[in-house]
């Protein structure tokens, strides 16, 4: 499996768009991310499951899926070995993430961040007199 056969597959799920993340692909729905790529390195990529369909996918597919680092992968995210990738395991686990993604009630944008402006130091009152 190639980036290029993982990004056309994400793409293909209905409403599925492509935008970056933390200088990577990321894939989604309702304005949630529920794949992305070249995370760790570009030979993974991520799906964003529940607990319980990582386990699934894990005991189905254990050189081809493995938990995410720390909470994120307690949490479910579930990275892709795409070395490993076989075509129906990964179309299946990009649906389940996709649909997840759906469920979630749908995020707004967030606008570009404005500039800072800089603190007004307090002038000193002058004493009375």
């Amino acid at each position: 499996m190639t980036a290029d056969e993982f990004r056309r597959m994400a793409l293909n799920l209905k409403g599925a768009e492509e935008r970056a993340h933390m200088n990577h692909p990321d894939f989604r729905v309702a304005n949630r991310i529920f794949a992305t790529l070249g995370y760790p390195d570009k030979e993974w990529g991520m799906v964003s499951l529940t607990p319980e369909q990582q386990a699934e996918f894990m005991h189905d597919e254990p050189e081809m899926f493995v938990p995410a680092a720390g909470a994120w992968g307690k949490k479910g995210s579930t990275t892709v070995r795409l070395s490993a990738a076989k075509k129906d395991a990964l179309e299946s686990a990009l649906q389940a993430a996709w649909a997840n993604a759906q469920a979630k009630p749908a995020r707004k944008a967030k606008p570009a961040k404005k500039a800072k402006r800089a603190k007004k130091r307090a002038r000193p009152r002058k004493a009375q007199r």
